[in-house]
């Protein structure tokens, strides 16, 4: 009866998009706006939201990726339509215009899960062992976060390049599999689950579901990064209205708003009102929510959970290592013969963007070396020469450390009056 009313405004501002959303509010339906705009590769830069008496408004100043306003009428008219059908009655209907899992035949592909104790090489061997069993990756999004890493794979099989449909197949595979995530560590559960369905879970989401699912934000308490670096979330009572008011001022970066609205909405909160600032490459979020029940968080076990999982929504998404981008000729096996070549030269990767554009394969890499250490130079001239020079390196690979010149005379000097039995200690522990 109240079909939503968007509204996509370029002229009051000179410095961005203004997009305006009426409609009537559902729980849920802040996140649904946010990611049609994400998967249509627009920042927002500013929002404010409200959605008091069953009926929200919101107001977003979003941008391209490089900062410019939105001009192409093709794409206005896609976020227009895009927006109205995720709020319509075809509501999970939403183009897949990036690594969304669904919007496919059953008979296309099978979705893949995988959740386990994260090592170096984890990724190769997942993508050794698809290949042996004649899987070709078409798509797949990987996450790691401290210990844990996360995966969501689309996968055909190689020689119809349809769905794995027989069920003695797809057991081995998740046998392999399942055995494969488990290693070593029988103290820290292993999850892997395969479907065949039109699932339309969008990637990134389930990603976040499944690291919450995980209690991979417990782990903040234990291994916590530089005060310095930490985001800042705090939680307070608004008594008089019965809200909690969530702030988070952290470093700006790509899909921050998707990924803190995701996480309040998996934890069953709804947003009531919001204002949204990225400035300086500083963000400031401040949320105005209730449980679903209607209850603000009573509780100080409610409160610190709340905050461990924004921030650990916030930090597993912040990409560690040098970005390789890979675009090439797609063929079977290439993740597993390009992850294998990582592995050989003692990289781990820490995030992955893998897709399939027609007979393109394009592929994202953030690496580091194996025992978390900076990326040389030396390094990344062998896996190009290896790879190819298709592999793109974006962002600058740490300089090999010069070799330390000692001067005859100091080295004479430290070797006279060196103890002999801590010199000797030095030589064992090497």
């Amino acid at each position: 009866m109240n079909p939503p009313r968007i509204v996509i405004d370029n002229e009051s501002s000179a410095e961005a998009t203004i997009v305006r959303v009426d409609s009537a509010n559902e729980y849920g339906i802040l996140l649904e706006v946010i990611q049609v705009m994400i998967d249509l590769n627009l920042v927002i830069g500013k929002a404010y939201i409200t959605s008091d008496g069953g009926w929200f408004m919101d107001v977003f100043n979003v941008t391209d990726k490089e900062g410019k306003k939105i001009k192409d009428e093709e794409t206005l008219a896609q976020i227009e339509d895009y927006i109205r059908k995720s709020l319509g009655a075809d509501s999970r209907y939403i183009p897949s215009r990036r690594r969304s899992v669904g919007v496919a035949a059953a008979a296309d592909h099978n979705v893949i899960e995988l959740m386990g104790t994260d090592r170096p090489g984890l990724l190769s061997e997942v993508s050794a062992v698809l290949a042996s069993l004649k899987c070709n990756v078409v798509s797949a999004e990987i996450w790691t976060h401290k210990t844990r890493a996360a995966a969501v794979m689309r996968v055909t099989d190689e020689d119809t390049g349809l769905a794995v449909t027989d069920a003695e197949r797809l057991e081995r595979i998740r046998e392999r599999l399942s055995y494969l995530l488990r290693g070593g560590d029988l103290s820290r559960g292993a999850a892997m689950a395969v479907s065949s369905g039109t699932a339309t879970t969008h990637t990134e989401r389930r990603l976040h579901q499944m690291m919450l699912d995980d209690g991979n934000y417990e782990q903040l308490q234990r291994q916590a990064p530089e005060q310095s670096q930490r985001p800042n979330v705090t939680v307070r009572n608004w008594n008089d209205k019965d809200y909690s008011v969530v702030t988070i001022r952290c470093k700006d970066r790509s899909k921050l708003l998707f990924d803190t609205v995701c996480t309040l909405t998996d934890l069953q909160y709804v947003v009531f009102h919001a204002n949204i600032d990225a400035k300086d490459n500083q963000a400031y979020q401040e949320f105005y929510v209730r449980h679903v029940n209607g209850s603000p968080m009573n509780t100080e076990t409610e409160r610190l959970r709340v905050i461990q999982c924004l921030e650990a929504a916030i930090e597993r998404r912040v990409s560690e290592g040098v970005k390789l981008e890979l675009c090439t000729t797609d063929k079977v096996g290439l993740l597993s013969e390009v992850t294998r070549i990582f592995r050989e030269n003692s990289l781990t990767v820490t995030r992955a963007e893998v897709t399939t554009r027609g007979r393109m394969a394009v592929n994202t890499f953030y690496v580091r070396g194996s025992a978390g250490e900076a990326v040389d130079q030396k390094t990344i001239d062998s896996i190009r020469q290896a790879i190819g020079q298709n592999l793109q390196v974006k962002g600058q690979p740490e300089p090999p450390e010069p070799q330390k010149k000692e001067s005859p005379t100091w080295f004479l000097f430290a070797n006279l009056f060196r103890p002999r039995s801590l010199y000797s200690f030095g030589l064992f522990m090497r």
